[in-house]
Order: C-alpha cells, then sequence, then structure tokens
C-alpha cells in the first residue's frame, strides 16, 4: 500500500494511508490481507480478511468441542451491518444464501402476464427466476436503454447494479424516475457494487446483494432489502426461521411470521455467518467511499496501461471492473504466471479492490505486454 496512485479518475489520488489522518488504514488492511499472488478477481470472490478466518475456525471449534457459540448472534450482527452499508433499517433486511432465491422470491409474488423489464445479458440469477415462470412477459433490453424502455405495462424492472461480465453501472437514478412516472417496481441486484460503490437501498423496492464478493464475506452470505410494507412478498419458503418466535416455531405451521423482512430468511449457513460479521465490520471501518476512491484509482491506472499497450476495454466509466474484449483467453496463461483474473464472456475481466495495489495492476500490465 506504499505506491503512490494516480489515474484519469480524478487526478492524482492518494493511498489509503495519506487519505487519512495516520497510517491506521493502510495498516489494517495489510494486517488483514496477505494474497500470495497478484489477486485481481474480487468479482469472482472477494479475499478473506484474517478476523473474519479467526472467527469461523472458533465458530468451528465450538462446534467440534460440543460447546456451540451463538451464531445466530452473528446472523443479527450481519444483517444489522449490511442495513447501515445500504442505509435502511434492519427490519427491512433479510438473511439467506443466494440472489438467486430472492429473485425467485420477488418472480413468484407477480401476477401472470406481468411484464419484466431486463438488461440483455444481465447475470443468469437475475434473470432466469422470472423466466422459468413461464407466465411471465420478460423483455430485454440493452443495459443502456433501460430507463427510456419503462412503460405503462411494466410491472417490474430487474437489473444489476454493475454488471458481472463488464463492469458497466446502470444508470439507476433514471431508471427509478422512470419506474416511477410508470408505476413499475424496481429490482436491483448489487453484487457487484456493494463494497465499493455506494447504494441507496431506500432508493428502489427491492435490492439484493451476495456477500462474498466486494463486502470479502464467506460465501454463503447474501441479503435482500424489501419495501417498509414487506413489497407484497409472499414468503414462499419460510421455514422456522421465519417465524416471529423462531424456536416457539420448530412445529406445525408456523403460528406468526416475523412481522420484519426476517419472515423471508432462509435456514442460514451459520459458520459463515460467524465470519460475515467481521468482514463487514472491516468495510465499515474503511468506508465506502474510501474504498471507491482506492479502487477505481487502480481501476483507471489499467485502463491508462490498457491504452499504452493498444487494448480498449469496455467503456464502463466509474467502475472498479475492467473488462477488455477478446483477451479472456490469456487467463489460464495469466494465472500461471500468478495473476489472478477471470474469463467472461470471452473478456478478460479484472477487479479492483481495497488489498489491491499499483504494484499489482503494473504487474499484470507487464505480464500482457510480454
Amino acid at each position: 500500500m506504499d505506491e503512490e496512485i494516480s489515474g484519469p479518475h480524478s487526478g492524482p489520488m492518494e493511498t489509503f494511508a495519506q487519505a487519512s489522518t495516520s497510517e491506521n488504514l493502510r495498516n489494517l488492511v495489510r494486517a488483514e490481507f496477505a494474497p500470495k499472488n497478484t489477486y485481481l478477481n474480487t468479482a469472482s470472490t472477494g479475499l478473506l480478511p484474517a478476523r473474519a478466518v479467526a472467527a469461523m475456525r472458533t465458530a468451528v471449534q465450538s462446534v467440534a468441542d460440543g460447546q456451540s457459540q451463538d451464531m445466530f448472534a452473528d446472523v443479527e450482527a450481519s444483517r444489522s451491518a449490511f442495513a447501515r452499508l445500504v442505509g435502511v433499517s434492519d427490519r427491512r433486511v433479510a438473511a439467506g444464501a443466494s440472489v438467486a432465491v430472492y429473485s425467485g422470491l420477488i418472480a413468484a409474488s407477480l401476477p401472470a402476464g406481468a411484464e419484466v423489464l431486463t438488461a440483455e445479458d444481465d447475470f443468469t440469477s437475475v434473470l432466469n427466476p422470472f423466466h422459468v415462470r413461464g407466465d411471465l412477459k420478460v423483455r430485454t433490453v440493452p443495459l443502456e436503454r433501460i430507463p427510456e424502455s419503462v412503460r405503462s405495462a411494466t410491472a417490474l424492472v430487474a437489473v444489476s447494479a454493475a454488471q458481472s461480465a463488464d463492469g458497466r453501472i446502470a444508470d439507476l437514478p433514471a431508471l427509478r424516475e422512470a419506474a416511477r412516472e410508470h408505476g413499475a417496481r424496481t429490482y436491483v441486484d448489487a453484487s457487484q457494487a456493494t463494497g465499493w460503490l455506494p447504494v441507496d437501498a431506500d432508493a428502489y423496492d427491492y435490492v439484493s446483494s451476495v456477500a462474498f464478493k466486494w463486502l470479502v464475506c464467506p460465501r454463503g452470505v447474501a441479503f435482500l432489502v424489501v419495501p417498509e410494507d414487506l413489497g407484497g412478498l409472499t414468503p414462499v419458503f419460510a421455514g422456522w426461521v421465519a417465524g416471529e418466535e423462531p424456536w416457539d416455531s420448530c412445529y406445525g405451521p408456523v403460528r406468526e411470521l416475523a412481522h420484519s423482512a426476517r419472515r423471508f430468511d432462509e435456514s442460514p449457513s451459520l459458520f459463515s455467518y460467524a465470519g460475515a460479521r467481521h468482514s463487514l465490520a472491516l468495510i465499515e471501518e474503511l468506508g465506502v467511499d474510501t474504498v471507491r476512491a482506492h479502487d477505481l484509482a487502480l481501476a483507471d491506472r489499467f485502463r491508462a496501461g490498457l491504452d499504452r499497450l493498444g487494448h480498449q476495454p469496455v467503456p464502463a466509466p466509474g467502475s472498479a471492473i475492467v473488462s477488455v474484449p477478446q483477451l479472456g483467453h490469456l487467463q489460464p496463461e495469466l494465472s500461471r504466471a500468478g495473476v489472478e483474473v477471470s474469463d467472461r464472456a470471452g473478456n478478460l475481466r479484472a477487479a479492483f479492490h481495497l488489498y489491491n495495489t499499483t504494484s499489482d495492476v503494473d504487474r499484470l500490465l507487464d505480464v500482457l505486454s510480454g
């Protein structure tokens, strides 16, 4: 983290340490992360901080010892932390493991014949639950045309905040205004945004997100934000954890569903949540705005380097994800060289996050230039 960061994003950028009044932030990141390679693949899976790894080990050992700790408390701490990060009350946040499950929950709430507007080639977990219904009208348009394509017949607009394949960012304010004008609900998958891009979940009807990417949580953690009135959703997969008093809801039908979004909880992957509460606390300590500035400076440094090498990435201004067409086939070669990126839709996709440095960017460029 000692290197100076600069790029076309907004002029010279500072390191984590320079951006704070002390070296606390730099030291914090250094203490939590120690990758053994050049890891630029957060859009696939974020690195786990040391505190989360330690907490999960403790939780697993507690079960091995027959003295299991209260991991349901970890679920509630994680729910509250995520709620703070996206600006809503924790009563509006359901905790689970999968965006696809929450997309299915929303799809199940729509009446037959309802129109769902989606973005072309968006991530499957956002789209497929609406397609498999069979009796919905799913309309697909290019991402850039989403706002202008909302119409009076549209019941729901479903889109990712940032595209998985190439990092393009949806014009969410324009989408929100168009949906409001035509009386449509909005569903935003923020899986490729939460943790580096500020997300105002209160601005949309439903917001989902996995946490194992930019929120650096273990796999098996996901969240859904619903409106105060619970958004007209039927808790079709409600089990005992969805009860207002879960431990009194273990047998027979649940007599009283939770009065909050907890009625949409999946039975939680407890070991994952034992780590997640600590990962989310780290993101809160660093601050999303600070992380965003750091990530975008690195992404812009990479874009500038690509330009010097004669490569043009997919236009995605303001994104921490950089995707380069026709270079995806280089992923195995890069991996052998100790540089981890992804091959997505034929594109070489690099994702820059809080544990990355300018040296990581330059290493990737060096290998590409060779």
